[in-house]
């Protein structure tokens, strides 16, 4: 399978922080990778380095078998970063045509805005856009040079859920036809909506790297949820929470925890036992690591 963007054991260093450490990571071919990780992780500086918009302080990266910064291959990516400029003054046409010019097969215009819903925008400045349109616009030039591969940071931030699921499926399309796709995003429902591999981001280091399966089953415990009027003291209980007669109980093993709500006699109803969700995985993973670091801080006290 080949592999568009790698990075092996790149560190991105600003001063004294470190925003990448070691990240060796592999982009195959027509993957829809989800990288998830909170503020500051080093998602946006994992893009950077791809795109060739930043140097590895150390370490190597590789976009379609070369260097990032060569312009040939660059001009086989698509890219929307986090913030964009949009020249206030130029109209939504001339800004998509001006991007399309840069490509030898570009989409055409009114095909690529009703893809992203632009459609009877054409005219219209930039800078007399609504914040979603621009957004939606910024999203869509990405896609004007029919790229091979697409990075996206946090593409659907400001948008409402309806333009929010206009923008997934015009994803979905172009990874169904074979596109690849890096996206960065707040909303783990973003993800886990469209990511078939997730990466998950912590401190400049990838702390979990698989399917959202592969990546709900790093989180060990079971959430069990049951209807009761009390419950007796269980062995094996992690935490818990209790809303009326509403109990959530989160433990290693919930056969155990099954039977011995039997043995006792406890009646119980509305009983549902299921993995880690990916927020639930997400929150344990980043916050282990936090835990790491801040009991190495402490030790260092």
């Amino acid at each position: 399978m080949e592999i568009l963007a790698r990075t092996v054991q790149a560190t991105r260093s600003y001063g004294p922080v470190i925003a990448l450490d070691g990240v060796s990571l592999d982009v195959p071919a027509g993957q829809l990778l989800g990288l998830l990780g909170p503020n500051g992780a080093g998602k946006t500086t994992l893009l950077q380095l791809f795109a060739g918009l930043r140097r590895p302080t150390s370490g190597t990266v590789e976009l379609f078998g070369g260097d990032p910064r060569d312009a040939a291959r660059r001009r086989r990516l698509g890219c929307t970063p986090q913030e964009t400029g949009l020249p206030p003054t130029l109209r939504v046409h001339e800004i998509v045509e001006f991007v399309a010019g840069h490509f030898d097969h570009p989409v055409p215009t009114g095909e690529l805005l009703e893809q992203f819903g632009l459609t009877g925008l054409e005219r219209r400045q930039s800078g007399g856009l609504s914040g979603g349109q621009k957004r939606r616009l910024a999203v869509a030039v990405a896609f004007a040079g029919r790229p091979d591969l697409v990075l996206l940071d946090e593409p659907t931030t400001g948008l409402d859920v309806e333009a929010r699921h206009a923008l997934w499926d015009a994803v979905r399309r172009y990874h169904q036809e074979g596109g690849t796709v890096v996206l960065t995003s707040h909303y783990l429902e973003e993800v886990e909506a469209l990511a078939e591999r997730v990466v998950v981001i912590d401190q400049g280091r990838v702390r979990a790297d698989g399917t959202i399966a592969e990546v709900r089953s790093l989180v060990p415990a079971r959430r069990v949820r049951l209807r009761a009027p009390d419950l007796p003291d269980l062995a094996g209980v992690e935490r818990s929470s209790r809303e009326g007669e509403r109990y959530e109980l989160w433990t290693a093993d919930s056969d155990s925890l099954v039977r011995q709500l039997v043995t006792t006699g406890t009646p119980f109803h509305d009983l549902e036992v299921a993995t880690a969700s990916l927020e639930e995985a997400f929150l344990a993973l980043t916050s282990q690591s936090n835990q790491t670091v801040a009991s190495v801080v402490q030790e260092m006290v």
